[in-house]
């Protein structure tokens, strides 16, 4: 067996700091779950970071990303009130960090719903020498993140050589409210179309250092990246045949090995590369990879080994170079 987790780069928390929620509309807590714009986030674990690592310690993972979870995105928000919330996720995660003894790295939360807040997160964090940022797929409109108002925020970001985790938020899709389907089917979805988006507007392209990572083996892009290249080679209406071909750009792409299954991993392998898939757990939630020796028990061994260690391994050392 696979001796250990080198790095999870997709673990979620909620920091729970009573005095400034006080202050942010929308937002309370009662004592075990918060309430968030009406819905209320009652998953347990999610608020106590000593949960995740007593969680790390039995499955002997070393090191974890931790980022904000969809429930916290509120993209309907706006200006001041995105400003003030986003900068409660992230000092929040930031305390969480700091006070883990090495065990955990915040993912900088980046609102996508106001590009400009983003913006000047990212600026902040990068010029403190930070390069670790989480942010959603979509914007929670029919805006994209191919649009020329993220043009700023993909420069801060190369220009840093950051390390980017996209996490998929609320489908829009009317149609996949039965069965669950907004999280079986559309977080997959979501996240395909943020990397058609990246991919046809020529953002990876011209921003080759940044380190885009894809929650979910990179959704639905393994079943259709040929897909998009003949759409290319066709010059599909709408496709700038001036950039670079989708399979330029896919092999720069890392993404996360929550697949559920080793026929989809061996898919997202041939599509992103064997060395850019790493492990994920996405921690708490049941629809990860919470027990990874078990739920990966039957894969083949060398690329178990492959997603706890020697992956994570090379992507820490790349990241590393960065700093």
């Amino acid at each position: 067996m696979t001796e250990g987790i080198l790095l999870d780069v997709h673990a979620h928390l909620i920091p729970v700091v009573e005095d400034r929620l006080a202050a942010i509309a929308g937002v309370s807590w009662d004592g075990e779950a918060m309430i968030i714009d009406g819905h209320k986030v009652g998953m347990k674990p999610i608020f106590k970071p000593e949960a995740l690592k007593k969680w790390m310690g039995e499955n002997k993972v070393e090191h974890a990303f931790i980022s904000a979870p969809p429930p916290l995105y509120r993209q309907q928000l706006r200006g001041d009130e995105a400003r003030a919330w986003a900068a409660y996720i992230n000092d929040g995660l930031d305390a969480i960090a700091a006070e883990s003894d090495g065990t955990l790295s915040a993912l900088v939360h980046l609102p996508t719903e106001d590009p400009e807040t983003a913006i000047a997160i990212a600026r902040d964090y990068t010029a403190r020498g930070h390069n670790l940022f989480a942010m959603p797929a979509g914007t929670g409109d029919e805006r994209t993140l191919g649009m020329a108002e993220f043009e700023p925020l993909w420069q801060v970001l190369d220009a840093a050589g950051a390390f980017v985790f996209f996490h998929p938020g609320e489908c829009g899709d009317g149609r996949l409210k039965s069965f669950y389907l907004t999280n079986l089917l559309g977080n997959p979805y979501e996240s395909t179309v943020a990397l058609g988006h990246l991919i046809f507007a020529g953002v990876l392209e011209r921003y080759p250092n940044i380190m885009p990572c894809f929650a979910h083996g990179g959704g639905l892009l393994p079943m259709v990246a040929g897909r998009f290249e003949r759409g290319f080679d066709t010059a599909r209406p709408g496709v700038d045949t001036s950039r670079a071909a989708p399979s330029k750009v896919i092999p720069g792409i890392y993404v996360d090995c929550i697949c559920h299954s080793e026929a989809a991993a061996i898919h997202a392998e041939a599509t992103f590369g064997g060395e850019r898939v790493v492990f994920g757990s996405d921690w708490p939630f049941p629809m990860g990879l919470v027990e990874p020796y078990t739920q990966l028990a039957a894969y083949a061994p060398e690329r178990r080994q492959r997603y706890f260690q020697t992956n994570p391994a090379a992507l820490q050392a790349r990241l590393k170079s960065k700093e």
